[in-house]
């Protein structure tokens, strides 16, 4: 298997002419970038717990569809899907509720992990929604620090919601420091650059835990890398940020996709060429998502990635 993506589901909604309207078909960043990456032709699988409700069994099929295959048991009854509103107000801004039903356990646990899974892989990538308890997301930490051990790639996307974390700001930053001494690829955006202590920090944090790249996404404008001690960039394409909905993680599952088709197997393969070529790879899968609107569906192929830098070229 090529990636391993772990992490919750969220239902997530598409701003429109009301507030909280049009569903996003179906949400999530992890499920989105699992998908991205199947679309760019590798082999991916996902572990995650979906409850046995109509989204759950939707989601399983549509994923299913796409060619991800789920790692976990794909129905459970004592979880539910877990769904997150978004409500656009006037001026852009966005506000978040986080909901489930009473009792649903939405956590990995850790017998969900199967080692031979991480054996198999070339690639673990994780998100902070699937740490969303904080320190208890016992599976979540394993599952980095097995493959970590293991000698693969690890990619973590800190995709920090403050509902998610019960409104408290240090504790997703608490929880995130904890596993990046794990971490190769660290994706950041820059309204959550702050949780690594800002764009001067950047350097710093990468030398304390040893991480290879870091890479900042900038709502929907392209992206950068920091690898070396320099900050890469490559010229990107216009978004809308308001309609960038699943444009972030249409770019890093392009961005990841691209790195692994580039051969790369361990950290010490990574040089600065894969990751320009990555972020090019990346920033016209967001460009290509924003074209289309509806989540998984929006989500581009490999060939539509290829046929856009053809013509740049």
């Amino acid at each position: 298997m090529d990636a391993i993506t772990i992490g919750e589901i969220l239902i997530d909604f598409i701003p429109g002419t009301e507030e909280a309207s049009y569903i996003r078909n179906p949400g999530g960043g992890p499920a989105n970038a699992a998908v991205a990456m199947a679309k760019n032709g590798l082999d991916v699988g996902m572990y995650t717990r979906m409850g046995n409700d109509d989204f759950g069994r939707f989601l399983t099929k549509t994923m299913a569809d796409y060619g991800v295959k789920i790692l976990t048991p794909e129905l459970t009854d004592e979880a539910v899907t877990t769904m997150a509103f978004v409500t656009l107000y006037p001026g852009g801004e966005r506000t978040f509720t986080f909901a489930r039903k009473p009792g649903a356990d939405m956590l990995l646990k850790r017998e969900d992990i199967k080692d031979e899974d991480l054996e198999n892989t070339r690639l673990l990538h994780a998100s902070s929604f699937s740490m969303s308890a904080g320190p208890e997301a016992e599976a979540t930490v394993y599952a980095i620090k097995k493959a970590h051990e293991m000698g693969k790639l690890v990619a973590f996307d800190i995709n920090y919601r403050n509902v998610v974390w019960n409104d408290d700001k240090n504790a997703c930053a608490e929880a995130v420091k904890g596993i990046l001494p794990y971490v190769d690829l660290l994706k950041i955006s820059d309204e959550e650059v702050d949780m690594i202590g800002g764009r001067d920090n950047v350097f710093h944090v990468m030398k304390e835990y040893g991480i290879t790249a870091v890479v900042e996404t900038m709502g929907g404008d392209g992206a950068a890398c920091y690898f070396n001690g320099e900050r890469i960039t490559v010229p990107g394409r216009k978004a809308v940020p308001v309609d960038a909905t699943g444009c972030g993680d249409a770019f890093w599952g392009g961005f990841l996709a691209s790195v692994l088709d580039q051969g790369v197997a361990k950290t010490g393969d990574i040089t600065i060429d894969i990751l320009k070529k990555a972020i090019a790879y990346g920033n016209v899968g967001g460009w290509c998502c924003i074209q289309v609107k509806g989540g998984m569906k929006a989500l581009p192929t490999k060939a539509q990635i290829e046929e856009v830098l053809a013509k740049d070229e």
